[in-house]
C-alpha cells in the first residue's frame, strides 16, 4: 500500500513530473489548473508563477531547448494568451521533453468561455493526451515526457474541471525515467530560428512527423477496447469514459487517450463490429467530427449537450436518444465580494459618480452583480484597460470624461501593462482614468502571489515589481496611491478630482487582502 495514494488529477500530474525528473515547472494560476505547480513546489519541485501564461510558455520552451524537462500549466483561456509560441514551437521541436498542461473548464465554473482547447492542438499539430482519472494522470505524465523526447516535439495534456479536482487511488507503478542530464544548447539555426525560409521546411516536416505520430498511436498503449455487447460500442476519452462505463456497462467501449492525431484505423475497426457506435464527448463535437469526416459510421449527441459538463443522467439520455430540453437547476447564491472588503468602496463610488466601468478579470469581477451592478464590461485578462480606452476615444466628450477603467493588481501584471502604453501613446482628446484594486495577491484562484506581491511560489521573499513606479516609467501623468483602510473617504475625492482633468491617472487603491495575509500568518 506504501505506493498508492489517494491524489487529485492535479497533484497526479505534479508527482508524476517530479518522479519524470522536471528541472522547471512554469504556469500563471487559473481555476481548474492552479494546484498543479502549487503542489509540485510543495514536494521541492522547481516552480514559478510567470507574469502570464505566454512568459511561462517562453520560459519552458527555452529550458526544453536546453535538453531539460519542463511542464508548463494553465488553463484553457490561458492557452489562448500562449497560442504564439505553442503555435511556433511545433515547428521548432525540443530536444528535451516539454508537457503543457492546459485544464479546460466545461460549464465555467469559474471562467468567461467554454471554449474546447482539443481544436487547439489540432490547429498547432501537437499531439494531444486526455487522462480520464488520476491514475491516468500520472500514467499519461511520465509517458508524456517520454514522448516528447522521442519525438522532439511539445505534448499537450488536456484535462477539464473533474479530472484535475476529483481524487481517485494512484498506484506508482510505472519507472519515471529522469530524461537527459547533459544539460547543453544545440545551435541549430534552421530548426530554431524561425524566419520564413526556415519556417517552410519547418513545416513540412512537422506534418511528416503527425503522419508518423498517426502511425504509431494505432498501436499506441494510451487507447484501449474494452469488448461488450456487439448492440453498442462507445467511443469516447477523459472524464466522459467515466460517465459512459457507468451508464453503459454492458457495452464495448474504445476509450481513447491519444486523441491527436486520432488513430482512424483503430476507431474504423472497432465501430464496424457494432450494430450501433456512438461517440461520447463533453464539450464540441471535436471526436465525432474527426471520425466522420474519415468516412465511419458513428452517432454523435444532439447540440444542447454541448454545452455545460456531462455526468451519468445526461449521457443515458444522449445514448437512449431523448433530446428533450433539460430542466433548469436552481440557482444558487451569488458570489460576492469578501464581507469588510476595503474595495467595496471603489464600487460604491463609481456607482454614485455615473461612471462607465469596464472591468476585469478576478474577484473584482463581482463588483457586476448587486448590491454594486457598477462594472459594464468583462471581456478577458488585461480589457478593462483597452476597452476603456475605446470608449473614451468615441463617446461624446461629457460621457467619455465618466469612463473608467478597473483591473486587480494580479491583472495587471498579466496583461494591464500593455494597455497603459497604449493609454499615454495612443492618448485620448479626454485623458484616461485606471483604478488599479491591489490587494498583493492573485485572490479570486486561491491567493497566489505575482510580481508585485513581492513573494515566489513558494511565499518567500522575492523581488517586488512596484505598479506606481510602472505607471510613472511609461508616462501615465497622474499616479496616486490610496490606503482603503487608513483613508476612506479620499477615494471619493481622488475620483471626481482625476475625473474632472482631460489627463491619463493611474489610481492604486491599495490594502492587501485580509485572506491572503492570513495565509501569510501561517506560513509564518
Amino acid at each position: 500500500m506504501h505506493n498508492k495514494s489517494l491524489l487529485s488529477g492535479n497533484e497526479a500530474v505534479a508527482e508524476a513530473a517530479l518522479a519524470s525528473g522536471v528541472s522547471l515547472g512554469t504556469g500563471y494560476p487559473g481555476t481548474p489548473s492552479t494546484e498543479i505547480l502549487e503542489h509540485f513546489a510543495e514536494m521541492g519541485g522547481k516552480a514559478q508563477w510567470s507574469p502570464n501564461e505566454k512568459v511561462a510558455l517562453e520560459v519552458g520552451i527555452g529550458a526544453a531547448y536546453g535538453k531539460a524537462r519542463a511542464i508548463v500549466t494553465m488553463k484553457h483561456v490561458g492557452l489562448n494568451v500562449a497560442a504564439d509560441p505553442f503555435f511556433t514551437v511545433a515547428y521548432t521541436g525540443v530536444d528535451g521533453g516539454l508537457v503543457i498542461v492546459s485544464a479546460d473548464d466545461p460549464g465555467m465554473s469559474s471562467s468567461q468561455n467554454e471554449q474546447d482547447n482539443r481544436h487547439l492542438a489540432e490547429a498547432a499539430e501537437i499531439p494531444m493526451l486526455e487522462p480520464s482519472d488520476s491514475q491516468e494522470c500520472y500514467d499519461f505524465t511520465v509517458k508524456a515526457f517520454e514522448l516528447s523526447e522521442k519525438w522532439k516535439i511539445p505534448v499537450l495534456m488536456r484535462m477539464t474541471t473533474r479530472v484535475c479536482h476529483s481524487k481517485t487511488v494512484v498506484e506508482k507503478t510505472i519507472k519515471a525515467s529522469n530524461g537527459y542530464s547533459d544539460f547543453s544548447f544545440v545551435k541549430d539555426l534552421r530548426g530554431k530560428v524561425m524566419i520564413p525560409s526556415n519556417a517552410r521546411p519547418a513545416h513540412a516536416g512537422l506534418r511528416e512527423k503527425i503522419a508518423k505520430l498517426a502511425e504509431f498511436n494505432e498501436e499506441s498503449d494510451f487507447n484501449r477496447v474494452e469488448n461488450g455487447n456487439k448492440d453498442l460500442g462507445i467511443i469516447t476519452s477523459g472524464i466522459s469514459y467515466q460517465y459512459a462505463k457507468e451508464a453503459e456497462p454492458d457495452a464495448g467501449i474504445l476509450k481513447l487517450g491519444m486523441t491527436y492525431p486520432l488513430p482512424l484505423e483503430k476507431i474504423r475497426s472497432f465501430a464496424s463490429g457494432y450494430k450501433r457506435c456512438i461517440v461520447i464527448e463533453e464539450g464540441d463535437p471535436y471526436l465525432y467530427k474527426s471520425i466522420r469526416a474519415a468516412g465511419i459510421n458513428v452517432e454523435g449527441k444532439h447540440d444542447i449537450f454541448r454545452l455545460g459538463e456531462l455526468n451519468l443522467k445526461r449521457v443515458r439520455k444522449i445514448l437512449s436518444g431523448n433530446n428533450t430540453h433539460e430542466e433548469k437547476l436552481p440557482s444558487g447564491k451569488a458570489p460576492q465580494l469578501c464581507p469588510g472588503c476595503p474595495h467595496k468602496s471603489v464600487y460604491e463610488v463609481l456607482k454614485k459618480l455615473d461612471c462607465t466601468v469596464p472591468g476585469d478579470i478576478g474577484c473584482y469581477s463581482l463588483g457586476t452583480l448587486p448590491p454594486y451592478e457598477a462594472m459594464d464590461t468583462l471581456l478577458c485578462m488585461g480589457a478593462g484597460i483597452t476597452a476603456g480606452l475605446g470608449l473614451r476615444h468615441i463617446l461624446p466628450e461629457a460621457r467619455a470624461m465618466k469612463v473608467v477603467s478597473v483591473i486587480g493588481d494580479s491583472t495587471f501584471m498579466h496583461s494591464g501593462i500593455t494597455g497603459l502604453v497604449d493609454m499615454v501613446y495612443n492618448r485620448p482628446p479626454t485623458g484616461h482614468v485606471v483604478i488599479i484594486l491591489d490587494n498583493s495577491t492573485t485572490a479570486m484562484t486561491g491567493l497566489q502571489e505575482h510580481p508585485g506581491s513581492g513573494r515566489d511560489i513558494g511565499r518567500n521573499p522575492a523581488h517586488k515589481v512596484k505598479i506606481e513606479d510602472i505607471a510613472k516609467a511609461v508616462g501615465v501623468e497622474n499616479v496616486d496611491v490610496i490606503d482603503l483602510i487608513r483613508n476612506p473617504g479620499d477615494i471619493e475625492k481622488m475620483i471626481t478630482k482625476r475625473l474632472s482633468e482631460k489627463k491619463t491617472s493611474v489610481i492604486i487603491a491599495r490594502r492587501p487582502c485580509i485572506l491572503a495575509l492570513k495565509q501569510l500568518g501561517k506560513k509564518k
